[in-house]
């Protein structure tokens, strides 16, 4: 299948190409055509599987070929629970709509406000936001969301974790009932299901890369460690892949802090992001990763939403996360878009009985290396 049997229109067609899409992926597949048709849609898909150009080429049709009643308003919403990812969707707009007249803005905390709100005076009809410095806008009426026609809830599985149940509920009341809404997740738990009904219509569901799946494009191994034996041990791998990046996953922020300030002690080049960063060293260090000026962006897994490196060969889970699904994901942003890629845990004794559930969910033996 290719992007021309979608009918985007020429000036959606020539983005696509400029960006060097060619075969859609599984979800956008699915997703687009539902969603052209002005369905609400709940789509599961894992980060890194197309999921952002799912909705934002088929928003930017919609805008394309709707006249709104009134212009200057507010018409797309998109709801994102970190500053990274609104950035990437809002940059996914922007490289998607580089032909069309439609102008998008980010909005997102931790930063001042001044700006975005002199910005908002360029009359965005599209705009990415985290719920709270969106809420603090609208309440200041420097935001009016009556005209919105499309809201996005962007892994809205994530938004729950991190407490902004209340928010969500709350944008509600400053939005039209009639509209389209996209909810994006990679699972969905009951916490999720329940919350369905106030926000969508007669959705239409569609599943792709469910949560359970792994790439067999990525090499998963284990080492089993004591605690006090990580940080040699990781030595000896970042030694082994010298001059490959790595992605490394702490389950703390005070831990990814700390273990910067070990690597950097080392010789190895490093740097943390997390939510205690400022969004300018949040920015900065992801910039500096993605130049190849650090190897090893040490995160934690909120932070880590909206990270997208296309060619990321190492990801270590320094510390195994809480749930299986977190590991999924974490390891699912190594071996994209046809590249091969590697995956390594550390396991203490403590830890065994999550890997266990690891190991069954995965499907699949995972190397056990010996250090």
């Amino acid at each position: 299948m290719h992007f021309q049997q979608f009918s985007l229109l020429p000036s959606l067609q020539q983005a696509i190409t400029e960006a060097g899409y060619s075969t859609p992926s599984p979800i956008q597949e699915k997703a687009i055509p539902v969603i052209l048709k002005g369905h609400d849609v709940i789509g599961c898909a894992q980060t890194g599987t197309g999921k952002t150009a799912a909705f934002v080429l088929p928003i930017l049709q919609h805008l394309a070929q709707h006249t709104p009643q009134q212009h200057g308003n507010v018409r797309v919403l998109v709801l994102t629970p970190t500053r990274e990812l609104a950035l990437q969707v809002e940059q996914t707009f922007q490289t998607l709509g580089k032909h069309t007249q439609h102008r998008s803005q980010v909005i997102f905390g931790g930063v001042s406000e001044v700006n975005q709100i002199r910005d908002l005076k360029q009359r965005p009809e599209i705009i990415v936001a985290t719920p709270g410095r969106l809420l603090d806008l609208v309440r200041q009426q420097k935001i009016n969301l009556q005209a919105i026609e499309v809201l996005v809830l962007d892994e809205a599985d994530r938004m729950l974790d991190m407490g902004f149940i209340h928010d969500m509920k709350a944008v509600l009341k400053f939005i039209p009932k009639k509209r389209q809404t996209l909810f994006f997740t990679a699972t969905l738990p009951d916490s999720i299901q329940k919350l369905l009904p106030l926000f969508l219509h007669q959705p239409v569901q569609v599943d792709a890369n469910p949560v359970s799946s792994i790439k067999t494009a990525i090499d998963q191994s284990v080492y089993v460690v004591e605690p006090l034996e990580k940080v040699t041990v990781l030595l000896n791998v970042l030694r082994n892949h010298s001059g490959n990046q790595c992605l490394l996953f702490t389950r703390t922020k005070h831990g990814a802090n700390k273990l910067v300030q070990k690597l950097e002690k080392q010789g190895v080049t490093a740097a943390a992001i997390h939510g205690n960063k400022s969004q300018s060293a949040r920015q900065r260090a992801l910039a500096d990763f993605k130049s190849h000026a650090i190897q090893v962006m040490v995160a934690t897994d909120i932070a880590a939403r909206g990270i997208d490196i296309k060619e990321l060969p190492l990801v270590i889970n320094f510390d195994l996360p809480n749930e299986v699904e977190t590991y999924v994901h974490r390891i699912g942003r190594t071996g994209r878009a046809g590249q091969t890629g590697q995956a390594i845990s550390f396991c203490t004794q403590s830890e065994q009985p999550l890997w266990r559930q690891i190991v069954k969910q995965n499907g699949r033996p995972i190397t056990e290396l010996i250090h």
